[in-house]
């Protein structure tokens, strides 16, 4: 006969651990079940005035293009083009314009603008963020 190390014996610590795995195993399972639910749809937020738009549409096209490029394609900071924004949330995005990127040269703006404006930049650059209207020479 073959010596089988104690480990390998049967006894009653094998099926304690047995049953502790299988329990975590079970529990890592229905965590990883909660965590691929499908995200809350999200509540719409007004958008701001046609006047405050074009201010809007200025300032990210002048002050975060001195930083992500004039064409919002990168620049010191990362790109924020519809593709390179594809998938992340836009709540995420809201508040990284809001509060910026602690540890990052990436600025808050809360200074300059509400959650709801912050909002609405951000799903302007997810969906492909307009051009500033020209005003004509006079």
């Amino acid at each position: 006969m073959t010596h089988i190390p104690r480990f390998f014996r049967p006894g009653p610590w094998r099926a304690a651990l047995l049953r502790c795995c299988l329990l975590g195993w079970v529990g890592w399972a229905a965590a990883g079940a909660a965590l691929a639910q499908p995200a809350p749809a999200p509540v719409p937020v007004p958008a701001p005035s046609a006047e405050r738009q074009s201010a809007l549409v200025r300032m990210v096209r002048q002050d975060c293009g001195s930083c992500h490029g004039m064409r919002l394609t990168g620049g010191l900071g990362p790109a924020i083009t519809p593709q390179a924004l594809e998938g992340k949330p836009l709540l995420s995005m809201a508040s990284t314009i809001y509060g910026g990127r602690p540890g990052t040269p990436m600025p808050g703006w809360s200074a300059m603008l509400t959650l709801e404006e912050a909002h609405w930049v951000a799903q302007q650059l997810a969906e492909g963020f307009p051009e500033e209207s020209r005003r004509p020479a006079r």
